[in-house]
Parts: C-alpha cells; sequence; structure tokens
C-alpha cells in the first residue's frame, strides 16, 4: 500500500514531472480549442520528441495532453459553434445559445468545473474498477459494437431540432459520406468516382469543421449588421448553488462516458452524445428548453467526455487493447519504452499504473486550474463585430483543416461541406447528425462484416446469437427503447403524464 501510494504521488513530488504535467495540460487546452489540432495529433507528435526521454516523463507530458485536450475543445464549441474536436459536439448545441444570451464566461467555468468531476470519476473508475470494467468490456462481440454504432445513430433525435424525420435524413446522409473511400475489407473503391483524393474517404474532421465554422459563419452573414452581446464575465467560478444543483447529471453522465471510454474503439464522442441524450431523456424540467441554451445540455457532454478519458485507459492498461485513438497512440509510446500493454503490464511493472493514476490525478487539478483562466480573453471573440468574427472564423477553419494533413484538399472538402452546412441550415436541417453519421458509419460497416464473417455467413446462426446473448438482448432493447420513445405516440403519452389531474 505504502509503495503504491508513492508512486501516486511521484509526479506530485517530482518538480520536473510536475511542470510537465502543467505544461501538458496547458498546451493540451489550446491545442484542443483550435479545430482540426487533435489531442490525437499532438499525442502522436510529442511520441518523436519524447522516444528518447525517461518514460515517467513521456507519459506525464501526454497524459497531460490529453487531459486538457478533451476539454479544450469545448471553449471554440460555447464560444463559436466550432467544436474544436468530435467529443465537443454535443457541447455546441447548448453552449453557444448560452454565449448569444451573454453567458459565454458562466458556461465555460460550470464545463471546467463538470469537467474536472467527470475526470475525476473517470479516474477513480480506472484506480478501483479496472479489472472488473475491462472483463465487461471483453464481453463485446463484433455484433455488439454493431449494436452499439447503431444505437448511436439513433441518437439523432437529440441532435435534430424539431424533426426527427430530417435528423434522420441527416444522418443516414452521413453514413453514407463515411462510406467513401477503400472497402477496409478488399481494398476496392467506394463511391470514389475514379478520383484519386476520395480513395482516401472524406476526413470528417474536415467535414466537421465546414458544417459547424464555414455553415456557422455564412449564417452569421445574415445578421452582420446585429450588435455584438456583452457577456458576462464577472464571476468566472461558477456559483456552488449552480455545481450542486447539476452535480446528480453530472455523476449519471460520468458513469456513462466511464463506461463507453472502457469499450476499445469508441470514445468522448459517443459518450458525449448519449450523455446529452440521457440528459434530454431524463430531465423533466431543464432550465431552458435543450438546444436553446439549457445548461443540463452543457454538464451532461462535458462530464461524459472527461470521464471516457479515465475509461480509456482501463483497457489499455489490463488488456493492451486502446479505448480509442488518444490510448492507441499511447500503447506505441509504451512499446518504444521497452513495456508491454496488456495483463503483464500489471505483474511485471505495477507502479507504472498507479504512477499513470496519480499523474492524471493532477492532470485533472492543473485542468481546473488553467480551465478557469483566460476566459475574458476567450469571450473577447464573442462579442467582436460581426464583421471581425465572421473573417477569423473563416481563417480558423482553414488554418485548422490545412494542419490536419498539410493538404490543400483537405480545405476544398472543408469550404464544400461548409457551403452545403449553410444549405442545410437554411432547410431547417441540422448538421450534427450528418458528423454523427460519418463517424459511426465505418464503424458499423466494419462491425457487420466482423460478425458475419465470425459465423461462416450463416444469417441463422447470426440472428440466434444476436437474440439469445444477454448483452445482444439488453442492447436491443435500448435501442427498441431509443426507436420507440421518439414516436409521436410516446410524445402523446408524455403529454398526458404531465397534464394535471382534475
Amino acid at each position: 500500500m505504502n509503495e503504491a501510494l508513492g508512486f501516486f504521488l511521484l509526479s506530485w513530488l517530482d518538480p520536473s514531472l510536475l511542470l510537465l504535467t502543467a505544461a501538458g495540460t496547458l498546451a493540451g487546452i489550446y491545442v484542443g480549442a483550435i479545430p482540426g489540432l487533435s489531442v490525437t495529433m499532438a499525442a502522436a507528435i510529442l511520441i518523436s520528441f519524447t522516444f528518447s526521454w525517461e518514460v515517467n516523463d513521456a507519459l506525464a507530458l501526454i497524459a497531460g495532453v490529453f487531459t486538457g485536450g478533451v476539454y479544450g475543445g469545448s471553449r471554440t464549441a460555447i464560444l463559436l459553434n466550432i467544436p474544436g474536436a468530435p467529443a465537443a459536439i454535443a457541447t455546441a448545441l447548448d453552449g453557444y445559445p448560452l454565449a448569444k444570451r451573454g453567458e459565454a464566461g458562466t458556461a465555460i467555468g460550470l464545463s471546467t468545473v463538470m469537467s474536472v468531476v467527470g475526470g475525476f470519476v473517470g479516474i477513480l473508475a480506472l484506480a478501483v474498477a479496472a479489472p472488473v470494467i475491462s472483463d465487461f468490456a471483453l464481453l463485446f462481440a463484433p455484433r455488439d459494437y454493431l449494436l452499439l454504432a447503431v444505437m448511436g445513430l439513433l441518437l439523432v433525435g437529440s441532435l435534430s431540432g424539431e424533426s426527427l424525420a430530417k435528423g434522420l435524413y441527416a444522418g443516414a446522409l452521413g453514413v453514407a459520406l463515411g462510406m467513401v473511400g477503400l472497402d477496409p475489407m478488399t481494398a476496392e473503391g467506394r463511391f470514389t468516382l475514379g478520383t484519386v483524393q476520395l480513395m482516401g474517404g472524406i476526413p470528417y474532421v474536415a467535414a466537421m469543421i465546414g458544417l459547424f465554422g464555414v455553415a456557422e459563419a455564412l449564417v452569421q452573414l445574415h445578421h452582420r449588421h446585429a450588435v455584438p452581446v456583452k457577456q458576462k464575465v464577472a464571476r468566472i467560478v461558477p456559483p456552488w448553488k449552480l455545481v450542486r444543483k447539476y452535480l446528480p447529471l453530472s455523476l449519471r453522465s460520468s458513469v456513462i462516458g466511464v463506461v463507453i471510454g472502457a469499450l476499445p474503439g469508441t470514445g468522448g464522442d459517443i459518450a458525449a452524445l448519449m450523455a446529452y441524450d440521457q440528459a434530454k431523456r431524463t430531465v423533466k424540467n431543464p432550465s431552458v428548453p435543450f438546444g436553446e441554451g439549457a445548461y443540463e445540455g452543457l454538464v451532461a457532454p462535458e462530464t461524459a467526455n472527461n470521464a471516457a478519458v479515465g475509461g480509456a485507459y482501463i483497457p489499455m492498461l489490463t488488456l493492451g487493447i486502446p479505448g480509442d485513438a488518444v490510448t492507441a497512440v499511447i500503447i506505441g509510446a509504451l512499446f518504444i519504452h521497452g513495456l508491454k500493454p496488456g495483463p503483464m503490464l500489471m505483474i511485471e511493472t505495477p507502479h507504472l499504473f498507479w504512477f499513470t493514476v496519480g499523474n492524471l490525478t493532477l492532470a485533472n487539478i492543473f485542468l481546473l486550474v488553467f480551465g478557469l483562466t483566460g476566459i475574458r480573453a476567450f469571450t473577447k471573440m464573442v462579442e467582436c463585430p460581426p464583421s471581425v468574427l465572421i473573417p477569423l472564423i473563416l481563417v480558423l477553419s482553414v488554418v485548422g483543416t490545412y494542419a490536419i494533413q498539410n493538404s490543400v484538399v483537405d480545405v476544398y472538402f472543408m469550404l464544400g461541406f461548409g457551403i452545403f452546412g449553410y444549405l442545410l441550415k437554411m432547410y431547417g436541417f441540422q448538421v450534427g447528425p450528418v458528423v454523427l453519421g460519418m463517424i459511426l458509419g465505418p464503424m458499423m460497416d466494419v462491425s457487420w462484416r466482423r460478425a458475419v464473417i465470425s459465423v461462416g455467413d450463416d444469417l441463422g446462426f447470426f440472428l440466434e446469437e444476436m437474440f439469445t446473448s444477454p448483452l445482444s438482448l439488453v442492447l436491443i432493447g435500448g435501442m427498441s427503447f431509443l426507436l420507440l420513445s421518439q414516436t409521436p405516440l410516446a410524445g402523446w403519452l408524455r403529454r398526458r403524464k404531465d397534464q394535471p389531474r382534475t
């Protein structure tokens, strides 16, 4: 026990590790806030710089960047309606309306505190329940990942505004766009139209920046003479009454984040969307309707995506399976330093586990400190007149997109999706389901292929397994509930239930 505590406090007591964790967290916040500069990219670049370092130094810096980067995407999502990362898509739905109401300071302060709460829950799960949750993640067969992806698509009801039908159309369109490129199994071109540029698929980050950033800039042209809303930043730290009010929702969302984060190949983006949907269904009296600046719609996704960080470390450290793209990069860093992630890691180098838990805890504390600073400077972006803000959004979008792969083609994709997103908005479609479909489409495709291959193309046996597996049945039940809850009958039943009895 004393040894474990010593390794837990190693980053806290070593000045160089303390400084590296702080620097990584601060850098992660600002990297995550720039559209196109992903946390995965930052972690991958860091490996090339840190491969000659001591393993503790490298892991301390990467853990800080990971923790800060997942949170950082919320800032531009709230202020400019441009999610800095896919995990912040759900945050933009209510964060941006809050900024338009002049409450950007409160929104960023509340998202910071709740992100830290989610981060601590994820770390606690990593420390206490790592073996249990990792065993649960192993139960997921390819068919279950398929069901999970379909379940994710059914969340379009939370992203589609007033019309479920338009949300479903947009989601299906996103799935079709996600299929563009080389087939992952046969390497044959799909929907490439004979062009080399489409063989690698449509980069969904470029599409996301276009659909949210450029489309928003074009929409703002209709309001170019509007007077900028003065932001209230007199009190950056949210009042304790507000934090206490939303703490139960935060804890529920944290559990979702940990479980989804522990599932290999998922990550904070799916966790955030599922937490947002859960909040929309369970909160009976939100501060304002969801999508119009509800604090509940800000708290749920921000808590879940940071809780998913601790969850993603669970399968990485205990099974050697990455929970998301960033932990896949961290596994590479461990191999470079001569370590073997997996069950033997806990036996051969148990100190590494407790060092990681302590390091993530320290990074989460720095997240609270750095997350509550610089908010006044950030909120000035929203107070800029449209003649300054619109070109700023376009410049950020172009620079962020080009930085992904140093490719002008990605910029063309971004601009094309920006115009397309503008047209969608003009006709009452939401762009969130399109991005969700692009993310989940490939996951559905690969999971379906693997599920069919695992049963030897025997469809009857496939269906038999699906309806006899307890886990599959639970997911099917969840899908059925999501589908039925979005029908007019469910809306009628809810209204009838809410009517006062005479």
